[in-house]
């Protein structure tokens, strides 16, 4: 049950943060890739409104304009600009230092001219093929491979302008890569001190229970005793006075606070695990524990429907297991609203399944999860004259679990069903 619990914490607290940590790297990278890209519009943007398809030099230093002042024919041949001040952004170094591309078409599809940057980088032939490419795209702008593009249509030609983004999507890769690397080192290290925390969590819980357990077999052993005395003094008083009514009740409470101690230490070594295990035919133990509750069925007039699958075969304490059909078959006849019981036994993948269902008065899913705690029962106000203390189920879900498997219950179509699943014996 705790080792249950302390995976569910581990999971609980790394998945929180992996979690927590994956949207925020995420947002980081998303937002660092969309600064990047309307960094690269922006310059394309400036790019486009500075370019001139006349072929004229700019002017010499002592005959620049003043600053501020448009001149005609933005750009150079080689798509490089002086400095001057036509708005934001304009003489920023990421801008000055960024090589731009361009081709040029005319209306009847014509190359008019061919930048590359004046670089060795792209020849005209790979600009042309990529200008090719983004016009059939039919966009104004976006990205093809490598290159930021803005496509514009002025009066008589259509200019391509491209700016190559090869340095700034490698940065984001690397980035991609240390977020990686850096996520996954934090997963490792969130995952070793959840384990410590869960542990250090965990660690009152079960010795409280061990405490609890202990507790609960101490006790039962020391209330043999006096259980015992009481019975033999009842014994001797009615030899000696003969039958009375105060003795007859002394005896009844008597066999009913052995009952109640039987089932508690019962309880205590099915959740101790103190029985030795073996090989057992879990088809003929089945079998065997369904004859006698056959004829307490008759008696009430109902009848158990069996199906059992034969040769199912696991490893486990053949008392415990017989326990286990019995509290089941004992539940469905003392509490069953209809006169059928049910009970299948069969195999799925490496499990054995046994079912158990009888009609039942309607239960709410609060009371359906509730069934397997200790004297819990569903109808408060019944009394314990029929010898259930609330404790049957219990020693179910623990011979269950010690034998390495689980029971749950549920209320579906007016009937109360509960399933036990057991590792077969590989």
């Amino acid at each position: 049950m705790f080792s249950k619990t302390k995976r569910r914490i581990v999971f609980t607290v790394v998945f929180s943060l992996i979690a927590l940590m994956t949207v925020t790297l995420t947002t980081i990278y998303i937002s660092n890739h969309i600064s990047l890209d309307r960094d690269n519009s922006e310059m394309l943007w400036m790019y486009t409104e500075r370019f001139s398809l006349e072929d004229r030099p700019f002017p010499m230093d002592d005959e620049q304009p003043p600053k501020g002042t448009p001149v005609p024919g933005h750009a150079d041949k080689n798509g490089h600009f002086e400095e001057r001040d036509d708005g934001p952004g304009h003489n920023e170094p990421e801008f000055r230092l960024s090589t731009f591309y361009s081709v040029v078409y005319s209306e009847n599809g014509e190359v008019l001219s061919v930048n590359n940057g004046n670089n060795d980088l792209q020849s005209e032939e790979s600009l042309l093929e990529i200008a090719s490419s983004i016009l059939k795209k039919g966009k104004k702008s976006g990205k093809s491979g490598n290159m930021a593009y803005l496509v514009e249509e002025r009066d008589g030609y259509t200019l391509v302008a491209m700016i190559d983004s090869t340095i700034n999507d490698s940065n984001q890769t690397r980035l991609f890569r240390q977020m990686l690397i850096i996520g996954s080192a934090a997963a490792v290290v969130l995952f070793v001190i959840s384990i410590f925390i869960a542990r250090r969590i965990v660690r009152p819980l079960e010795e409280n229970d061990k405490r609890q357990k202990r507790f609960v077999s101490d006790a039962g052993h020391e209330l043999k005793t006096p259980i015992a005395v009481i019975s033999a003094n009842s014994e001797l008083l009615k030899r000696e006075i003969g039958q009375s009514e105060w003795l007859d009740n002394i005896d009844y409470e008597n066999e009913r606070m052995s009952d109640l101690v039987k089932q508690l230490l019962a309880l205590s070594k099915a959740e101790n695990g103190e029985v030795p295990k073996k090989t057992v035919d879990l088809s003929k133990l089945v079998d065997g524990e369904i004859l006698p509750f056959e004829t307490l069925a008759f008696e009430k007039g109902k009848q158990i429907e069996s199906d059992t699958e034969p040769g199912i075969l696991i490893d486990g304490n053949p008392n415990q297991l017989r326990q286990l059909v019995s509290i089941l078959l004992d539940n469905a006849l003392s509490h069953g609203t209809t006169d059928t019981i049910g009970l299948s036994l069969h195999k799925e993948k490496h499990h054995a399944v046994l079912t158990v269902s009888n009609g039942a008065a309607e239960m709410t899913a609060e009371q359906t999860s509730r069934l397997f705690e200790r004297f819990y029962r569903t109808d408060e106000a019944r009394n314990e004259a029929d010898g259930h203390y609330g404790l049957g189920l219990s020693i179910a879900k623990a011979v269950a679990e010690a034998h390495g498997g689980q029971i749950r219950a549920e209320y579906k179509n007016g009937q109360a069903i509960f399933t036990v699943t057991l590792p077969v014996k590989k």
